[in-house]
């Protein structure tokens, strides 16, 4: 067999790139060849007609030079993975979504002659309104990067950055919706707070958040624009808004995204 893509891992992103790039026809079944450990995982890919394995050992023979690996399990498996390649990486283009992993270190692993192109997906991927962060530092070329690039369109948006603002990229849209999830569940809360039942306060939350961001996402309008175009002076809007920068929460915000990208270099050093 001589696959297309090569991946190692089949947890919940994989099974979100992989689902995704095989209905948009960026690959067919046959093209891919997917290891995973867990035999129930397994049988979701090869309902999809995909050829798994339980290793990547079994990648050691019979690829075409052309064919790629794309890195998906969790970091602290990387040298696990790289075992059980044993060499079949090094010199081939190698997909990483490691996160905090960086691509010397991935090719320091699996090959030094590999060529890595660091990707970095956030969780609405899952759902193909993803925004993907995809560097190639590491000697990958325009040629190399063209599987990567057709991959994750099909979960979403991409920009293509220098490693080196990696670490940023994940403070702001790997962590992000984080951010907002801690917002819809303090609005949430709030909600019960004054009286709403649960679920009628959950409906609420997420109807205004989805509605703003769409709307956000649509207009031609910044987020400055849109958030005056909602507060009256003197009015509700403007009542909450002198409570949040009262308490300071812009900058915590600030402090906040910039403590993730420093955790993301802390951890990327280790």
């Amino acid at each position: 067999m001589n696959p297309i893509l090569a991946v190692v891992g089949g947890g919940n992103m994989a099974q979100a790139i992989l689902h995704a790039a095989l209905k948009a026809n960026v690959l067919a079944p046959d093209q891919i060849l997917l290891a995973e450990p867990d035999a129930e995982k397994r049988d979701l890919f090869e309902s999809w007609g995909v050829k798994t394995v339980p290793s990547a050992a079994s990648f050691a023979d019979g690829f075409a030079d052309s064919t790629q690996i794309l890195l998906a399990v969790k970091p602290q498996y990387l040298a696990d993975a790289a075992c059980d390649l044993a060499g079949a990486a090094d010199g081939r283009v190698v997909i990483s979504i490691l996160a905090g992993s960086t691509s010397e270190r991935v090719a320091q692993a699996v090959g030094d002659r590999a060529r890595i192109v660091r990707v970095m997906p956030n969780l609405p991927a899952r759902i193909g309104m993803g925004i993907t962060a995809i560097a190639t530092d590491s000697g990958a070329n325009d040629v190399d990067v063209e599987l990567a690039l057709k991959l994750f369109a099909s979960v979403g948006e991409i920009v293509r950055i220098d490693e080196s603002f990696m670490d940023a990229f994940t403070a702001i849209a790997g962590s992000g919706p984080a951010y907002l999830f801690y917002l819809a569940q303090t609005m949430a809360e709030a909600g019960v707070d004054m009286g709403f039942d649960e679920a009628i306060s959950d409906q609420l939350v997420r109807a205004t958040l989805v509605g703003a961001a769409t709307l956000l996402k649509q207009s031609s309008d910044g987020a400055q624009s849109l958030r005056a175009a909602v507060t009256s002076k003197k009015g509700t809007t403007d009542a909450a808004i002198r409570t949040l920068d009262a308490a300071g929460v812009d900058d915590a915000i600030r402090r906040a995204i910039f403590a993730a990208r420093d955790r993301g270099a802390e951890l990327a050093a280790m």
